[in-house]
Order: C-alpha cells, then structure tokens, then sequence
C-alpha cells in the first residue's frame, strides 16, 4: 500500500527510455566487429536488466573466455557511448508525467544498471531539468538488484524509505526495491512479458500508463 509519497526513484531502461534498438545495435557492432554471430532484438531483449556486462556476457553465449569477453565489452562500450543516443528516446507519457510530479513538488531520480558514464549522458540528455540525481553502476556501487544505487539516491535527495517509492519494468526491479525496503510500482510498457511478470509476482501494482502512476499517487491505494 502507498503512503504519502515524496520521491519516486525510476528505473532507466524500459521504464523511461526505450533503449533497446541502440542497445542492440551496439552489441551487434561488437559481436561483428570480433568475428561472432549477431543477436536478434528480442534475443537482446531477455538479456537486459542486470547490466551491460551481463549483457554482452549472455550475447557472447559460450564464447565467454575473459580474454574474449574483455575484448568484446571495450568495444560495446566505446560504440554505445557514441551511439546511445541514435534512437533511444523516452516512452508516450513520460516526459508530460515528469512535469506533472515536478509541479507537485515529487523529488525524483533515476537507479540504472547502466555504467555510470552513460547514466549521466542519458539523464542529462533527455531528463535534466526534472531529475537531478542519477545513479548507475560504478566502483563503490554495486549494480542492482544490490539496494546501493537505491539508497545513494535517496540520501542524495533527503527522503526516507516510508516516503519513496520505485518504479521500473523487470523482476530485478522488484527485487532491488524490496533489497531497498521501499515499494514497487512495475511498468508493464517495458521490456519484460506482462504474464512471466504477474505469475512471478503478486501483490504488485503494475500500470499500462505513466497516467495510472498519478492515479495510484492521488488515490494512495
């Protein structure tokens, strides 16, 4: 059940943006460019959630010698940094839900697997005047569903656990938010199938439309 909420901490990857298309795009440079077969989108798509390392890992399949994987992820990593932007845009709803939770005076911030650098580019891109912390993986945090990022980010904003709820798509999300102590809200627009998700997962509230986040924050179900 939802309490009187002051922040809302959103997941990045197919909560907010749609990042799927770079993101395999720059994989599939990657595998090209070092001699092993490309992935499908949807192939790339049940790779996604626990970090872009795990990404290339499960892209890589059995070719996953640390020599081959370094190789393989420096080259991911430089391509995604110059193309994260190509055609990742924000999901229908979620720029005109971020003005509305700013005028009511929401804090907000982002938690993402996504290497720190990257983050940072993305938010600032795309999110810079509604949300100011934006925390991803680095040295001192660990990646989720670890409860690091989470709690970073609400000590970056002031807010307590009873007063801060998280939003994201996937069953790392639920997992990094119960780690957190905080509750969950699941976005069903993401990357993860609506059915694994609900018969995984009961007593969640999981919404069709950044519209039903306001409605579930004016009702306090």
């Amino acid at each position: 059940m939802l309490k009187q909420i002051t922040t809302v901490i959103f997941d990045l990857d197919g909560t907010l943006l749609n990042t799927l298309e770079d993101l395999a795009a720059s994989v599939n440079y990657a595998l090209k460019t070092n001699g092993y077969p490309q992935r499908t989108t949807n192939e790339i798509r049940t790779f996604l959630g626990n970090g872009v390392k795990s990404l290339v890992k499960c892209s890589l399949g059995k070719n996953d010698s640390d020599e081959i994987f370094e190789k393989v992820f420096n080259c991911f990593r430089t391509y995604y940094m110059e193309h994260c932007q190509d055609t990742t845009r924000p999901f229908d709803g979620i720029l005109p839900l971020l003005e509305e939770l700013k005028k009511r005076k929401i804090k907000m911030a982002i938690v993402s697997n996504k290497l720190q650098p990257a983050v940072e580019q993305l938010n600032n891109h795309f999110f810079k005047k509604h949300i100011s912390s934006a925390v991803g993986e680095s040295a001192t945090v660990r990646r989720k569903p670890n409860p690091d990022a989470v709690i970073a980010a609400m000590n970056a904003l002031g807010s307590r656990k009873d007063e801060t709820i998280y939003v994201g798509d996937s069953e790392i999300d639920i997992e990094t938010a119960k780690n957190a102590g905080i509750d969950c809200i699941v976005v069903l627009w993401g990357f993860r199938d609506e059915c694994f998700l609900r018969s995984q997962y009961h007593n969640i509230h999981y919404i069709h439309s950044p519209k039903e986040l306001l409605y579930l924050l004016d009702t306090s179900i």
